[in-house]
């Protein structure tokens, strides 16, 4: 029975991430044509929280629009976007962990060695949580042949 679920579930996710796929070939997670559906990445590192970004302040890097709070954040990230953009291109860092791809929400993050990661939901953040160094060794091992 767990064999025929398996594939199953794979065609699934394989389906709810095609529309998000579409972003910098596949490498930085967009939503509506935004990075990070345009919650500034400045913002976790400044403020400590996810922060929705506006179209007033935005920035182009490595093919995708990004969008932030204010002039500052936006300046921040064009001189060093390395320094704050998330990891695995804002896709989830558990299932890159896993092997794939998986979108993300705002408010399941965490700065972890001065890098931010971004997961699928709370449940899964929790999950992620309850071994990092472990996940982010996976993760960076699996993320140059997700895409």
């Amino acid at each position: 029975m767990l064999t025929r679920i398996k594939p199953v579930l794979g065609i699934l996710a394989a389906i709810l991430l095609l529309p998000a796929l579409a972003g910098a070939e596949g490498m930085i997670y967009t939503k509506d044509g935004v990075a990070l559906g345009g919650t500034d990445p400045v913002a976790y590192f400044e403020v400590g929280e996810p922060v929705q970004g506006s179209a007033d302040h935005s920035h182009a890097w490595r093919g995708t629009l990004w969008h932030f709070a204010n002039a500052e954040h936006r300046d921040r990230f064009a001189a060093e976007p390395e320094a704050y953009a998330p990891q695995y291109g804002g896709w989830c860092a558990w299932a890159a962990a896993r092997g794939y791809a998986a979108k993300t929400v705002p408010d399941a993050w965490k700065i972890v060695d001065g890098k931010l990661y971004l997961n699928f939901n709370q449940t899964i953040q929790r999950r992620w949580e309850r071994n990092i160094e472990r996940y982010i060794s996976a993760a960076d091992e699996h993320w140059p042949d997700i895409f």
